[in-house]
């Protein structure tokens, strides 16, 4: 039996869909299935039950027999929300909580992590577990993740295998209801279907042209493949990046997008909203040397290949 916290998400879902793909259909899903929006994610996929997000630790106390592998995805990832006390309650205590049942039950454990604990990137964007403790995340949203890493870190009992994956900008099937967090790819797409254009922010910095803005943009079928090797493979333990290794700029995504949809371009410009401009990012790539040293020798998908799968498989028929 595997456990997969925020199955209802969008990595989550995701990563059940992954599952099935190679034959796993004994999975339990955690999340708060409140959200009735979010249900067309997992219905059609295979899976033994369902459990909420707040019944999950004892439901686990009672079943961990059961269980051969806990992958943790469940987590409140908004960037723009600067209430501390919902990501401590979150993505903190409730990640402390799986940690001490996965060491308690000897169970392996996979957890997300996010590039969002680099901050401005002031000491770059390697997965070097000594730099941990010294990172400045720019948001209540990356601290939390980066105060889990250096808890984890701290920690003299640790299940058999763990990893904690910091995922880069992610983008794919089945983050509809992400809103304003949902990816570049799935808002180009809608506001040039429903304008004909598409608008990104201006750069306010001075080394950075106008949608020159890089980052690493990671495909979600990448994501989940990688998560799939180190269940299965279960190599050295760590703190591993996740994305391409290779910046693209966000006007490249939005070509792309305009190509994937056989629209003719037709880009502008806004300025970057106040409230998040000194928290803005311009520059993020990951040093994928660390998982790549642990034996994954899969090639990820650039923006040419990711984009045009993503708007025409799932974006264009609304799956």
């Amino acid at each position: 039996m595997i456990i997969i916290t925020g199955a209802a998400g969008f990595i989550g879902s995701n990563m059940l869909e992954r599952l099935n793909e190679a034959n796993y259909k004994d999975i339990v899903l955690v999340d708060d299935f409140t959200r009735l929006e979010k249900e067309r994610n997992y219905t059609d996929k295979i899976y033994s039950k369902k459990v909420d997000r707040s019944d999950f630790i004892s439901w686990l106390d009672e079943n961990h027999k059961l269980v051969q592998f806990i992958i943790h995805l469940g987590a409140r990832t908004d960037t723009a929300e600067f209430n501390k006390v919902i990501f401590d309650e979150l993505n903190l205590g409730y990640s402390k909580m799986i940690w001490e049942s996965s060491v308690k039950y000897g169970l392996p454990l996979i957890y997300a992590s996010s590039a969002a604990t680099y901050g401005a990137g002031e000491l770059g964007y390697d997965d070097n577990e000594e730099i941990i403790p010294d990172l400045k995340p720019l948001n209540p949203y990356g601290e939390s993740k980066n105060d889990f890493d250096k808890w984890v870190l701290q920690q003299e009992r640790k299940p058999f295998f763990w990893a904690g994956l910091k995922f880069f900008n992610v983008y794919g099937s089945n983050e509809y209801h992400k809103g304003r967090m949902a990816s570049v790819v799935f808002q180009a797409y809608n506001q040039i279907l429903a304008t004909g254009g598409m608008k990104l922010f201006r750069s306010h910095h001075p080394d950075f042209k106008d949608g020159e803005q890089l980052r690493d943009f990671v495909y979600v079928k990448d994501v989940t493949d990688v998560i799939l090797y180190l269940m299965e493979n279960r190599p050295k333990s760590g703190i591993f990046n996740l994305g391409t290794g290779k910046a693209e700029s966000f006007l490249e995504l939005v070509r792309q997008t305009f190509k994937a949809m056989g629209v003719k371009e037709n880009i502008s410009f806004i300025d970057t909203p106040e409230d998040i401009r000194d928290k803005y990012q311009y520059f993020t790539e990951a040093n994928m040397g660390k998982l790549r040293s642990v034996g994954y020798t899969k090639s990820f998908r650039p923006l040419a290949e990711g984009v045009p799968d993503y708007v025409g498989k799932y974006l264009r028929k609304n799956s």
